[in-house]
């Protein structure tokens, strides 16, 4: 008895170990063994996917549609919409949008729930019936087959043991051993017929599992369609669900903007005007001169040209965010912002500094820091000539039409106190900027330093427009917008002088203007005067003007009129006190400018030849 138990024993360790006894093996062909390794994955594989899925589900498992559609969470949240929905006015955008969102997200949970059901039944319950019935009835059968032969093994080894005990017996003779002799033949015959049985069964036994293991070869390519039909019921799904999104959408939209009660987002499209580049732009648009740059230059010709502290003043965050908007909805309404020329001073800033790249160009960064670096004014002036010949076309344009305003801008700054050194500080850097590197601290100082070189490029530009542009300038190159009010709202012209526009006609002849100053280091930076000189008129670059425009003396006079008497005592007391709080202001710069710049020239002139 202990023999077989540890035969036994020594048997299962076998089969625990190897996957299958030694007797079974020599049933098996290569290829059935493979298969027969293959069972125990599979099921594993089968139960544990199953099992993932199963949790994957949002409704009830085995619940009809209606109960399953209840329990879903995109059904709750259709359900809150609905209620919401109750509270709103039923004309309102907000509620419209709501109900139709509630509608939306009702069709989406009956799509998951009709989806969840198909993968129960075409996914979840196959792989079920895979892990659960059929592949542990091929392994039942495995365990009954290595049993009978282990049991068929120990009756064979248990008849040869008793014909041998028989065999020695019949040796002896007849005698008293006779009778034991008798019972061991009938043990023999018993046992043979005990391992004929046996024998059968594992007959059987054996026909039938590799019956299932055939079976089961066989049909390997139906149970990897389980996981390809997975995949294409959520693919059906995904597509069935967009379908419905994309179409809500549309209804939605459509229904949006048919409530929306702004006639100005009906009457254009919305156009890409700040933070694309300027050539994407102009090419969109079909414009020579970017929207912006030439509706806030108009605008600013009508009415903000003595504005004082222009491009310095903010302007609101709000009326400077709607200004913006409107610029890229529907330019034919900017006329209410005219009245605010610190806010179309802002928008005209910020689509300047929103640039991808700066009007000026990364690629010509190095060349304008290189012509700023000339002591000599005739050279720099030449270099400068040079680099704005290399500008692109569509920079080129853009660039002198906005230096060509600034010009006319900088003529005003006895009013506006817009000198062409603070129009430089304030615009200078959102025209040319360094590309971005990373880089350590002395490459920092240097960016640093480069922006108080920027500020003497641009001053030198709109002090030597006419030099570096030359020709007049139309402002109204469009025809968009409508013309600005008389002249004097710009300058003390008559009324009946209009903007600056292209000559159509021959003009009359008229005297020859005054050449312009040359370009000195006085001129560039004309704040290096003592506080004791009355600072004089800087040399402005005039805007070339029609005959029309032509001032007469007798007209200069009259505009000077209105400052003699006793009320023009108290109105000069008063422009004093102006002009005077503005130096106090720009002082601290005045400094920092001076300090920086002699900085700068006296390690350049420490560098290496």
């Amino acid at each position: 008895m202990m023999k077989r138990q540890l035969h036994r024993m020594r048997q299962l360790a076998q089969t625990g170990s190897l996957g299958r006894t030694p007797e079974t093996a020599e049933f098996l062909g290569e290829d059935l063994q493979q298969v027969e390794q293959r069972l125990e994955p599979a099921k594993r594989a089968a139960h544990n996917v199953h099992k993932r899925l199963q949790a994957c589900l949002q409704g009830q498992s085995g619940a009809d549609m209606d109960k399953r559609v209840k329990k879903l969470p995109l059904m709750a949240l259709s359900t809150t919409m609905a209620e919401s929905f109750k509270e709103l006015d039923p004309d309102s955008s907000m509620g419209k949008a709501l109900e139709m969102s509630c509608a939306i997200q009702n069709q989406l949970a009956r799509i998951l729930a009709e989806f969840e059901m198909t993968l129960e039944r075409d996914v979840l319950q196959p792989l079920s019936r895979l892990s659960e019935e059929e592949l542990p009835a091929i392994l039942k059968h495995k365990k009954s087959l290595q049993k009978l032969v282990s049991d068929w093994n120990t009756l064979k080894s248990r008849l040869t043991q008793a014909a041998k005990n028989s065999g020695s017996g019949q040796g002896l003779g007849s005698g008293p051993g006779s009778y034991s002799h008798t019972a061991t033949a009938t043990k023999v015959e018993t046992l043979k017929e005990e391992e004929e049985e046996l024998k059968r069964k594992v007959e059987q036994c054996k026909d039938e599992y590799l019956a299932d293991l055939y079976h089961f070869a066989t049909k390997e390519d139906t149970y990897a369609n389980y996981f390809i039909h997975l995949m294409e019921i959520q693919a059906d799904y995904h597509r069935k669900s967009l379908s419905s999104l994309d179409t809500a959408l549309a209804e939605l939209r459509e229904n949006h903007s048919q409530a929306d009660p702004s006639p100005s987002m009906m009457a254009a499209p919305f156009f890409r005007v700040y933070g694309v580049s300027l050539g994407t732009h102009l090419q969109e648009l079909g414009r020579d001169i970017a929207l912006p740059i030439e509706a806030c230059v108009r605008m600013l010709l009508s009415e903000g040209m003595k504005e004082e502290g222009l491009f310095r003043l903010a302007a609101g965050a709000s009326v400077l965010k709607r200004l913006k908007q409107t610029m890229a909805s529907d330019p034919n309404s900017l006329q209410e912002f005219c009245s605010d020329p610190h806010a179309v001073a802002g928008a005209l800033k910020s689509y300047l500094r929103e640039l991808p790249e700066p009007l000026m160009t990364f690629d010509l960064y190095d060349d304008w820091m290189r012509a700023a670096s000339l002591k000599e004014p005739g050279a720099r002036l030449e270099a400068l000539q040079e680099v704005c010949s290399r500008l692109p076309s569509e920079s080129l344009n853009n660039l002198r039409y906005l230096m060509k305003f600034l010009a006319r801008l900088a003529e005003e700054q006895e009013v506006n106190k817009m000198t062409p050194s603070n129009i430089a500080i304030v615009l200078g850097p959102n025209l040319l900027w360094p590309p971005e590197k990373e880089g350590d601290q002395a490459q920092l100082d240097a960016a640093s330093v480069s922006s108080i070189q920027v500020v003497g490029v641009v001053e030198a530009l709109i002090q030597n427009a006419d030099t570096l542009f030359p020709g007049d300038i139309n402002f109204n190159v469009s025809s968009l917008f409508s013309a600005p009010g008389p002249q004097d709202k710009v300058s003390n012209r008559p009324a009946a002088e209009e903007l600056p526009t292209m000559v159509a006609a021959a003009p009359a002849p008229v005297p020859a203007p005054t050449p312009a100053p040359a370009l000195t280091p006085a001129s560039l930076a004309p704040k290096e005067r003592t506080e004791s000189e009355a600072p004089p008129r800087p040399a402005s670059p005039k805007v070339s003007r029609t005959p029309s425009e032509a001032a007469t003396p007798a007209e200069d006079m009259a505009r000077r009129t209105p400052w003699q008497g006793p009320r023009g005592a108290t109105r000069r007391q008063e422009g004093l006190a102006c002009t005077y709080g503005t130096v106090i202001f720009l002082l601290p710069t005045y400094c920092f400018v001076r300090l920086v710049n002699k900085l700068f020239w006296t390690k350049l002139e420490q560098l290496p030849k």
